[in-house]
């Protein structure tokens, strides 16, 4: 019983996604004094690896004139520190010898970044379930070069699944939901030209025809400034058949006002 509760005790919680944040099993915060403490954890444990000491050096401290190996031991000084006081031995987590520094194989950890991407690749899980354990970008606050790469893979798979959402739920008949994920993919990227057409078709179905035009005119704008170039065939059809829904839910209510109409009574002279 002691075993099987410690091995439970030695699973991490660590998430990525946004600040980093890690956690023992029973949600106690691991506090990783220092940007650089905190982006050494973080490269560990996206490696789940041993790695070169020279090598993670070379990522955290490219610029450094032979003072790398040096901030290196003083930041793993720093990570052991915090994992000791969170209540993990010597050798529980990481796997240090002379010439290599990583998180032991067999070490447990829950990663938000993993859950993403297996959610990604899922069916059941799916793109819907995705994009709600996306918290921000990898690593928000540390601007250390070697997560770059990975930060930007990441992004993108984070908004192309907030389009695959849009369209999905355009397609469901939930126009309010495809308007809140377009929305939130254009507030990354306004060239993302899938989420433009799903606004408009969310406001020929539900909207007016000056809110149709404006955001056609909103996407147009922006592909001719950064890039020179019009919406694509589909969008133009997308914008006419939400012009035409506009126009014909205007002849509707005009025929339901005609039909309110009180008849109007009228004198005739003899």
């Amino acid at each position: 019983m002691a075993s099987t509760t410690r091995v439970t005790r030695l699973r991490l919680k660590v998430d990525l996604l946004g600040r980093l944040d890690a956690r023992t099993a029973d949600d106690r915060h691991i506090r990783l004094p220092g940007r650089h403490a905190q982006a050494l954890f973080a490269l560990l444990v996206l490696a789940h690896r041993p790695r070169s000491r020279e090598a993670i050096a070379a990522d955290l401290w490219p610029d450094a004139d032979g003072t790398s190996a040096g901030s290196l031991r003083q930041a793993l000084w720093l990570v052991r520190q915090a994992l000791a006081e969170a209540g993990f031995g010597p050798g529980e987590v990481l796997d240090i010898d002379t010439d290599t520094v990583g998180i032991r194989l067999d070490a447990r950890i829950d990663l938000d970044v993993t859950a993403f991407e297996a959610c990604l690749a899922d069916d059941p899980c799916g793109a819907e379930a995705a994009i709600e354990l996306y918290h921000g970008d990898l690593l928000e606050g540390l601007g250390h070069e070697c997560f770059a790469a990975e930060r930007e893979r990441l992004s993108d798979r984070y908004e192309d699944a907030l389009a695959i959402v849009a369209d999905r739920r355009l397609a469901a008949g939930d126009p309010v939901g495809a308007r809140q994920a377009a929305d939130r993919l254009l507030e990354r990227d306004p060239l993302r030209e899938e989420a433009h057409a799903v606004l408009i078709a969310v406001h020929g179905l539900i909207g007016s025809r000056s809110q149709v035009i404006r955001q056609y005119r909103r996407l147009g704008g922006v592909l001719a400034r950064e890039l020179g170039e019009r919406p694509l065939p589909d969008t133009e059809a997308i914008y006419r058949l939400a012009i035409d829904r506009t126009m014909r839910r205007s002849i509707e209510r005009a025929a339901l006002l005609d039909a309110d109409r009180s008849p109007v009574l009228r004198a005739v002279g003899d």
